[in-house]
């Protein structure tokens, strides 16, 4: 029987599946949790999937909705037209009969990903782009007959010395109505941004909500902030998966199949622009709010996510010299995007540093203000997309570097990203060589508890595993499996390799054992060894052996263990109290943008000041790479 090629995305859990079988029964077959309230009968419609379609080159298959068996009569009437054409399908119903990438979405997901939105507390002033007037006008007369935009901007010039604005058309077509209902008592919304001081919305007095939203749109996850823009608090956050991950698991997967695919660019385009209006709607309703509330957003990622974002082609960034359409920041109107919030409002994006270093490498940088430091601080964000800063007051370094997806669990024989049922914490015992291990969801660490509904290992758990691993003596310094190493979980895999089992298919929830393969350390290694070449070229350049402090920003920096990263050689070694987390650094930097015209400023300052250093370019890069791999690194 013919067996082909599956691949969930965004747990980026993929295998070969035979021919004939049904979608949810190769999910579950591979540990994927799809919603099927009916149990597979073809009843509850919960089990949809989206199946993608293209040549995905990195992937190595092409991905076709005619490689599934034709549309069911329970699809058809379960799924909307509309759904059947964006290329639903529901899971119990269709067979696989090719290769095929599939992502399933929010909706059918049994388990949520665990997504940090939070970062820490930072202190600055509240000063918006985006603010609020309370207007008493004078009504109008035969003796006054000023039109009523001049009236408007009259008494906006009389009450608050704002002279020189504009009046938007957005605001312009509802204004007679809106002064006459209101008695002449209105709000009047003013941003004023370098380029252009307008009134962008006028509203009835008492009325006004003028609200801004921050997001942090990284490679594979999305994390969003709604803010008051008169205090600065934060009202409500929320995240999600980046859909693009169906179209590429990292930046150069999606910058092909934009290039490669007939209409890939508008596809990865749609993507994004979907999932932000998805989030604002989201954000807003928590808050007890209406998305026209919305006046002002703030939207950082890397260099591809923020092309793909502004429709701009990623076409030059994947080839050297690697030039972005734009490097600096960019203003464009919400209805320009199809972004669904106020139409007039502005959607703002940090400067960009370079080819592969980002808006969000500079909302980082703001949030952190190295510029400001005397100290010299590495600052990693480690993602799929690795990006790392170097410097002190006046002299700053940066380069970004292509981890992969394995420390996200992509890649990973057993990998998936950090959801519930996810092992996130184990240790190894150096005498018996048996493991602990905490899953996500659980309290107890097994084997406290004698099930565990283990699903798989999310990145930093790969990480402990790998570290620990290499200390008990089952890995040795050149990342190679111990085959002298006494142990019944030391065995040959299916590959003829060998493989450590961290959980017995009885502890887990997919009733397979879940095991750590020769190929998931190599994995391990690769992605390490760019993080600590590009912070090595970094001190190289600043002049320096080692940084006085390391901070690690985003998710995994959050939740991984120091001392395994230490272990492994992820970075120069430092005092492991001289190393932080500080969670979501790029969603704080976007957020402080949002808030602060002078924040905003400052880092189009700092940014076009740093100096931003192409490893891949450096004579000795491969040498140093290679020597990076090892078990510390050489």
């Amino acid at each position: 029987m013919a067996e082909y090629q599956v691949i969930f995305q965004p747990s980026g859990r993929r295998g070969v599946i035979a021919e004939g079988t049904t979608l949810l029964a190769a999910a579950r077959s591979l540990g994927v949790s799809i919603e099927a309230l009916c149990g597979g009968a073809r009843a509850c419609g919960k089990c949809r999937v989206i199946v993608a379609e293209g040549k995905f080159e990195k992937l190595g298959i092409n991905s076709a909705m005619s490689h599934l068996s034709p549309v069911t009569a329970e699809e058809s009437r379960l799924l909307t037209e509309d759904e059947r054409e964006r290329g639903y399908r529901l899971a119990c119903c269709a067979e696989v009969r090719g290769d095929i990438v599939l992502t399933v979405p929010e909706e059918s997901r049994q388990s949520k990903q665990v997504i940090l939105e939070t970062g820490r507390e930072r202190l600055f002033a509240i000063d918006p782009v985006v603010k609020a007037f309370p207007l008493t006008l004078s009504e109008a007369t035969l003796d006054d007959a000023r039109d009523d935009a001049r009236r408007l901007l009259d008494g906006l010039s009389s009450s608050y010395r704002l002279d020189g604005l504009s009046l938007n058309w957005e605001a312009l077509r509802a204004l007679p109505e809106t002064l006459r209902n209101g008695g002449w008592n209105v709000t009047a919304i003013v941003s004023e941004r370098q380029e252009s001081r307008e009134v962008i919305r006028v509203v009835a007095s008492g009325s006004a909500a003028v609200l801004g939203i921050a997001i942090d749109c990284g490679t594979t996850t999305l994390a969003a902030y709604l803010c008051d823009l008169a205090d600065g608090e934060v009202m409500a956050k929320a995240s999600r998966m980046n859909p693009q991950i169906s179209y590429g698991e990292d930046i150069l997967a999606r910058i092909s199949y934009a290039r490669s695919e007939k209409g890939g660019r508008e596809k990865l385009f749609h993507a994004i622009i979907d999932a932000v209006n998805d989030l604002a709607a989201e954000l807003t309703s928590k808050a007890g709010f209406s998305m026209s509330d919305v006046y002002e957003m703030v939207l950082v990622g890397n260099t591809a996510i923020h092309h793909f974002i502004f429709d701009l082609d990623t076409s030059y960034l994947g080839r050297s010299p690697f030039a972005p359409a734009v490097r600096g920041a960019l203003n464009v109107r919400a209805r320009d995007l199809g972004i669904k919030i106020w139409p007039a409002a502005n959607i703002h994006s940090l400067p960009i540093e370079a080819g592969f270093v980002g808006a969000d490498n500079a909302a980082v940088i703001l949030a952190e203000s190295p510029y400001d430091s005397d100290e010299l601080r590495l600052i990693i964000d480690i993602g799929t997309n690795g990006e790392i800063v170097l410097g002190s007051r006046g002299k700053l370094f940066s380069t970004s570097c292509a981890t992969g997806p394995a420390l996200e669990g992509a890649q990973i024989a057993f990998g998936m990203r950090a959801a519930p049922g996810a092992i996130e914490k184990i240790r190894i015992d150096d005498a018996t060589k048996e493991p602990r291990y905490k899953v996500i969801g659980m309290e107890k660490w097994f084997p406290d508890i004698e099930e565990t509904s283990a699903r798989g290992i999310c990145g930093s758990g790969i990480l402990d595993a790998v570290a620990q691993m290499y200390r008990a003596g089952i890995v040795n310094a050149a990342g190679r499996i111990n085959a002298k190493c006494d142990s019944k979980r030391i065995r040959k895999g299916e590959s003829g390799k060998l493989e450590y089992v961290i959980a017995w298919a009885s502890e887990t929830a997919i009733h397979r054992d879940i095991v750590i393969t020769q190929a998931d350390i190599r994995a391990v290694q690769l992605a390490k060894a760019a993080l600590y070449v590009g912070a090595e070229y970094l001190l190289e350049k600043y002049g320096a052996e080692r940084p006085d402090r390391v901070i690690l920003a985003g998710a995994f920096g959050s939740y991984i263990d120091k001392e395994s990263a230490l272990t492994l050689g992820m970075f120069p070694r430092v005092e492991l109290s001289r190393v932080c987390a500080v969670g979501n650094a790029a969603g704080d930097g976007a957020r402080m943008a949002l808030l602060s015209r002078e924040k905003r400023m400052e880092i189009q300052r700092e940014a076009g000041k740093v100096a931003v250093v192409e490893t891949a370019v450096e004579p000795d890069f491969q040498k140093k790479f290679m020597n990076a791999i090892a078990f510390p690194p050489i």
